[in-house]
């Protein structure tokens, strides 16, 4: 049990540092072309994607892996399609962001209420969920907004979700070490 929560909580720190990367590089330079946005989020959803995958192949006995893994797939196969044809209009870009946004959000919104989580693990989950669904609303509902304003709300948007991936590890974490055995002390 233990190596299966510190597996399911590594996945959770390495898509935060990754959303966190990302939104920082977005808010650092908040001019960069398209493009490169395009390619930054690209590579940012294949690591996502990859790490929510791995995390679901790994623990294929626990209830529900299969979420994960249909995140994790939705998120590489987004990637890859942005990284193959990185010359698509802003437009296009923008409602693939939403809907993967969108599409994530309510898969992790609804996790809690379909598997047994409690806690502060069901809270982050739920509040990771409804800020990824605001956040594709939001991009679906105004496109055409200047390329400014949604870099800048998408390296919020990353940072935001990082910090919250990375708390909702170290809450993983502290729950493996409650369920730990107990250890002997060494006698010799």
């Amino acid at each position: 049990m233990q190596q299966l929560m510190k597996n399911y909580s590594t996945m959770f720190l390495v898509r935060g540092i990754a959303a966190i990367v990302f939104g920082i590089i977005t808010l650092v330079w908040p001019r960069l072309t398209l493009s490169t946005l395009v390619i930054l989020f690209g590579i940012f959803a294949i690591i996502s994607g990859a790490a929510a995958g791995a995390s679901a192949l790994q623990n294929r006995d626990v209830h529900g892996w299969g979420l994960h893994l249909c995140e994790g797939i939705l998120a590489v196969l987004v990637g890859v399609v942005t990284l193959a044809w990185p010359g698509i209009t802003a437009l296009a870009f923008l409602f693939l962001l939403a809907a993967w946004a969108i599409t994530t959000g309510i898969i992790e919104f609804t996790a809690p209420f379909l598997f047994p989580m409690r806690g502060l693990h069901a809270g982050l989950l739920i509040l990771t969920g409804l800020a990824s669904v605001v956040f594709g609303i939001l991009l679906a509902a105004r496109p055409a907004t200047g390329i400014l304003t949604v870099t800048l709300l998408i390296g919020i948007y990353a940072i935001v979700i990082g910090v919250l991936y990375c708390v909702h590890f170290f809450e993983v974490r502290s729950a493996s070490r409650e369920v730990s055995p107990a250890r002997t002390p060494y006698m010799p």
